[in-house]
């Protein structure tokens, strides 16, 4: 299974083997040139590393034609990569009773997925429905969140309200009072929550698309 130190380490060895440097890789991907350099690899204050955002591993992929498990691989020395998360639908997310307080299934019998390269002990995975994601998520996506992942301005994340309502979106601003989102549809309004009726708020770590 990939750390966080493992990810940074498999983009730095797609940078080398290209010839480029880490701000030439985030260039080559269309990413700012400052999207891997160390002080991003950083939660504030640099007490332990962060994920990249699942858009920018993506996108470097794709410029440089590497599958993630071929990514995976690398990154961790040739060994495999990846565990099953619990899977869950968005319907079953909205319903009461089925999430700690820190936004993580509880019980079992849960159906499972794989994903390769992702360590997080407390990652589960939610199936898109309907089009208020789109472009980014479809109906069938599936997303891995991570609960323990802290979060900043400009990540995707899914945030499950205190009436039910279960919703990805990309966090503009989090104050002590409230939390801004904005929607990945433009079709779908932002939304602006009083954090006392949000149960929890959680990073999305990966998609599969």
């Amino acid at each position: 299974m990939l750390t966080h130190k493992q990810i940074w380490r498999g983009l730095d060895l797609l940078a080398t083997q290209a010839g480029l440097s880490a701000s030439g890789l985030a260039r080559k991907a269309g990413l700012d040139a400052t999207a891997f350099n160390p002080s991003k690899r950083y939660v504030a204050g640099g007490s332990r590393l962060r994920w990249p955002s699942t858009e920018s591993i993506a996108k470097v992929l794709e410029a440089m034609n590497v599958s993630f498990e071929d990514f995976a691989s690398m990154a961790s020395g040739g060994m495999a990569a990846g565990r099953p998360v619990p899977l869950l639908g968005l319907a079953q997310a909205g319903s009461g009773g089925f999430f700690d307080d820190a936004g993580y299934p509880i019980g079992s019998g849960w159906d499972e997925v794989r994903f390769p390269g992702f360590d997080g002990s407390r990652a589960y995975a939610l199936e898109i429905a309907g089009d208020s994601m789109e472009p980014v998520f479809r109906y069938g996506d599936r997303i891995v969140v991570a609960p323990e992942e802290s979060v900043r301005r400009g990540d995707r994340v899914v945030v499950r309200t205190s009436d039910g309502e279960v919703m990805a979106k990309e966090l503009r601003r989090m104050t002590e009072t409230r939390i801004e989102l904005a929607s990945l549809n433009v079709d779908y309004p932002d939304r602006v929550l009083e954090r006392r009726n949000v149960d929890w708020i959680a990073r999305i770590v990966w998609a599969s698309q």
